[in-house]
């Protein structure tokens, strides 16, 4: 799944989300008893057309209060304080066509991902895509990425890049970026480490 940046920040969980919750119930339960009712006594199509407009509305906040079921258990499982992100991007890509990428973090996989050509395409585009998302303590750290496809000419082409960074108390993002050198007419694989809040 590719995602451009992380939608939703820190903090958005509110109580009123469990109001959302109490009203997503009662649509449900009332629901039964509009369908349920004698045929003589069926509502006019002006009603039917309420309804269908109260169920969507219910679908929209069922979604809604998902998103914001993610973002809550995101937050619990992977805290600031030891959470690391590993992300992919790509540019153009006339020089390389990736086929796969694996993550080893203090020499232990952690990713490994195979991709399919509408997804490296979405990255060509722009898209960012998090391919790693856990837990980290403080201290150093040294990554190592693989990345497998095809290079020019066609050629099966396998590269790597290390990295190795220090974890605090804040979030870590980092950023496995895959570009082409046309000066050396083949691609080039790098790590950024961000400081904010995503890449």
């Amino acid at each position: 799944m590719l995602a451009a940046r992380r939608s939703s920040a820190p903090g958005r969980w509110s109580p009123p989300a469990w109001f959302r919750v109490a009203a997503v119930l009662v649509s449900i339960a009332a629901a039964p008893a509009a369908f349920g009712a004698d045929d003589a006594a069926a509502p006019p199509p002006s009603e039917f057309s309420n309804l269908d407009s109260r169920i969507q509305d219910t679908k929209s906040e069922v979604i809604e209060l998902n998103r914001d079921l993610m973002v809550l258990e995101e937050e619990l499982l992977f805290p600031a304080s030891t959470q690391v992100a590993v992300f992919v991007s790509m540019d153009v890509g006339k020089l390389f066509e990736l086929d796969s990428v694996q993550v080893k973090l203090d020499d232990k996989q952690v990713a490994a991902y195979l991709y399919t050509p509408s997804e490296v395409q979405a990255l060509h585009r722009g898209g960012v895509q998090r391919v790693y998302l856990g837990n980290l303590k403080a201290g150093s750290h040294e990554l190592v990425a693989f990345f497998t496809g095809g290079g020019p000419h066609r050629r099966d082409y396998k590269r790597g890049t290390t990295a190795k960074f220090d974890k605090g108390t804040d979030p870590k993002y980092i950023e496995l970026r895959i570009k082409d050198s046309t000066g050396k007419l083949q691609p080039e694989f790098d790590v950024k480490i961000w400081p904010g809040p995503s890449p």
